[in-house]
């Protein structure tokens, strides 16, 4: 005799559900599942469900709590005219980290997001024709950690620069 368990329930012992994707949906299902479960004991129920179309629909929705986003703390926009560049720098200490969304429109910049102070140096990222970049910064020691950018394409670029987290300021090394 042989019983064949759905995948999409969280049962996969054949490990065919998983090569067809359905091993996954059976976890998210559990995980949704667990999820009502866990919210049914902090906000209590009206008790048992009686419908079976109310548990079905427990697996699938549940508390939604919005999310936002930490605002950009420091915005600033520049033009770089052809063969021009321009630095800036976060002022930072050990361990702080800052997030950072760069847009060049208009044309490609050639960039080096890098740090340096106390004698010491890092070098986070390079590109080359880049229209634009994002990530964090973790600074590894004390100092100044940030962009030089330079446009070498044959009109003028604008960059725009957003960043939020912990650092001291943002300034303009020239």
């Amino acid at each position: 005799m042989t019983v064949v368990l759905p995948a999409e329930y969280g049962i996969d012992p054949t490990g065919v559900g998983r090569v067809l994707g359905l091993a996954e949906m059976g976890e998210i299902k559990q995980e949704l599942a667990e999820e009502a479960e866990q919210d049914e004991r902090l906000h209590g129920g009206g008790g048992p469900s009686s419908s079976l179309l109310d548990g079905v629909f427990g697996l699938f929705v549940g508390a939604a709590h919005a999310q936002t986003a930490e605002p950009w703390r420091d915005e600033i926009t520049f033009t770089l005219a052809p063969g021009e560049s321009a630095e800036w720098k976060l002022l930072m200490t050990r361990g702080q980290s800052a997030e950072y969304r760069v847009i060049v429109e208009g044309g490609r910049v050639n960039f080096d997001l890098h740090g340096h102070g106390a004698g010491q140096s890092i070098t986070y990222e390079k590109g080359r024709g880049s229209t634009g970049s994002e990530g964090a910064i973790l600074a590894e020691f004390d100092g100044e950690h940030g962009w030089f950018w330079r446009n070498r394409d044959d009109t003028a670029v604008t960059v725009a620069l957003k960043v939020r987290g912990a650092y001291g300021e943002l300034v303009e090394s020239r």
